[in-house]
């Protein structure tokens, strides 16, 4: 039988395990994310549409957070997560208007 210190060790490293291939995919998912997002600022940009669009930003949140309710992970945390990136998006769609 194993001592509870080596499980405990051996629980803790397929966690982190799981965890480090959870951030891999999250990183790989937003860079999709974000050339797909840069595709739409440049065609705002060569359309002159304007790089923000509130109402869609805020569906998306409503989205999200309904999301985030069904997967059980806090709505609130989901919000500012989508924040952030509507945040960055919107910085790089301003960066093709110039």
């Amino acid at each position: 039988m194993t001592d509870p210190v080596t499980r405990a060790a051996t629980l803790l490293a397929s966690h982190r395990d799981s965890i480090d291939r959870l951030d891999a995919i999250l990183v790989y998912t937003l860079a999709e994310r974000f050339k797909h997002t840069q595709s739409v600022g440049r065609l705002k940009a060569d359309h002159d549409l304007p790089p923000s669009d509130p109402a869609r930003e805020s569906a998306q949140i409503e989205r999200l957070e309904r999301l985030a309710r069904e997967a059980d992970l806090d709505p609130e945390f989901a919000r500012k997560f989508l924040n952030f990136v509507i945040a960055e998006v919107i910085r790089h769609h301003e960066s093709y208007q110039s």
